[in-house]
């Protein structure tokens, strides 16, 4: 008792602080009293803890001081951080939950992960690089991103032409000795890379073998005015056999109803190629595997060397009134069909036009066939059909800077879908002639529905 009264004096000659503290003191007992009413049971929480650090800094301030002790101030102070940190550290009173809340798990507080400086490959103190956020490509880079992955490397661009001449030399001289009285002509070869065009893959080449008709003898008719109704084919005849009886020309002994027989020659190089040849001998001599394919209905040779596959398909050519006829018939009954072949023209006008206007008809013309090749529903409409939608749309669409590939690009595949849902691709070169026309229902349906969806999002087929 004395002691308390003995504080008590000492708070006194304090100017009256003593008194102050009593009032305070009873104020903070009515504020707790009725802070449960007022604030609710986690707002009276915290303001416990808060009157409870307050008062404990008004005790120390105002309790006497132990003269000789000098560790006494220093762990008032530190007696006083921590009631400040403990005001600081208090939680706030969780929000008033949501009726769409109450469905979600509550999970427990985690505790803060701290990353292990050791296992950080930044030096410490070195400056922090943000990362720079994902650019959205725009369908024109992506285009020439994708065209840019096409190269055909280097050395398949050289080796395959001189391997596929050195096989063509081999054919001629064997040709010549096997066939002294046909008058062939001069093999050559033909594609897309012997042709300049830049090209998907080196690995298929045309083989080309001229037929030379005595013009007197021969005459054309068109595919129009035979029962195939089809202007795309012609037929060979054979003419004036009264004047100029059978066997005036070499040519004679394929003669089917006076009309020259593709399917005929045909069966006659295909037993030479499969058993006349040696191919073993000429393939250990060019340093490669010749094969013969003995199933298909074409002329072809498969070729395999070290560094790269090749195939080789050979077609036998008539050049006569300003038309390239080749011996590959219809399937079916009608064996005396001659298909003409517009690839020459085709790769002269697209050239012709990229000269002139700088344009990106090539390139545009090699994404789309890149996009046919991947794409097993889009086989058929690679090459020539092609080929002849861009020459239509440079009729009415002058800009072709690479600038505006992507426009272009768009526009192709929307003349496309329209000519799929009319089932008619009219040729660049003679109107009368519907590419389409070899195709299916089913196909051209197919086509239609792969293309029909590419037009909104044409990104899908660079994929």
């Amino acid at each position: 008792m004395a002691a308390f009264w003995q504080q008590r004096g000492r708070r006194q000659e304090n100017g009256g602080l003593g008194s102050v503290i009593d009032g305070l003191g009873s104020v903070f007992d009515v504020l707790l009293a009725n802070a449960r009413l007022v604030l609710g049971v986690s707002g009276a929480a915290v303001l416990a803890i808060a009157t409870l650090a307050v008062k404990r800094l008004i005790d120390r301030a105002t309790s006497p001081r132990d003269e000789g002790d000098p560790k006494a101030e220093q762990k008032s102070l530190e007696d006083s951080w921590q009631d400040l940190a403990l005001i600081k550290t208090t939680p706030k009173p969780p929000k008033k939950q949501k009726r769409e809340d109450l469905s979600e798990p509550l999970l427990s507080p985690a505790r803060p992960v701290v990353p292990d400086p050791r296992s950080s490959s930044v030096p410490l103190g070195a400056p922090q690089v943000k990362s720079s956020p994902l650019r959205c490509l725009t369908l024109q880079e992506k285009l020439l991103s994708h065209s840019s992955q096409l190269a055909v490397p280097e050395f398949q661009v050289s080796l395959v032409p001189q391997l596929a001449r050195n096989i063509c030399s081999q054919l001629q001289n064997f040709l010549r000795s096997k066939f002294p009285e046909l008058p062939f002509g001069r093999l050559f070869l033909s594609g897309a890379l012997l042709d300049g065009l830049e090209v998907l893959a080196a690995d298929h080449v045309h083989l080309m073998l001229p037929v030379v008709l005595d013009a007197g003898l021969w005459s054309l008719i068109s595919g129009e005015d035979t029962v195939v109704r089809n202007p795309q084919y012609w037929m060979i005849k054979r003419i004036d056999l009264g004047y100029f009886p059978r066997g005036c020309s070499p040519w004679d002994r394929f003669i089917v109803g006076r009309y020259l027989s593709s399917s005929v020659l045909n069966e006659t190089l295909h037993k030479l190629l499969v058993a006349s040849i040696n191919w073993p001998a000429i393939g250990g001599l060019l340093g490669c595997a010749i094969h013969p394919v003995v199933a298909s209905r074409e002329l072809k040779l498969e070729v395999k060397h070290d560094q790269v596959d090749l195939n080789i398909t050979l077609f036998p050519v008539v050049e006569m009134d300003d038309k390239v006829l080749l011996a590959v018939p219809p399937e079916g009954l009608v064996e005396n069909l001659w298909l003409e072949s517009f690839y020459r023209a085709e790769v002269s006008r697209v050239k012709e036009l990229d000269a002139a206007d700088s344009g990106a008809r090539q390139l545009c013309l090699r994404i789309l066939n890149s996009v046919c090749k991947s794409q097993p529903r889009l086989h058929k409409l690679g090459g020539s059909p092609l080929t002849h939608i861009i020459l239509h749309l440079s009729d009415t669409a002058s800009d072709w800077a690479e600038e505006s590939l992507a426009d272009r690009f768009q526009q192709v595949l929307e003349e496309l879908v329209a000519s799929l849902e009319k089932g008619v691709l009219p040729s660049y070169f003679n109107p009368k002639i519907n590419l389409f026309s070899g195709l299916l229902e089913e196909e051209i349906d197919e086509m239609g529905f792969v293309l029909y969806r590419a037009i909104s999002e044409p990104e899908v087929l660079l994929k």
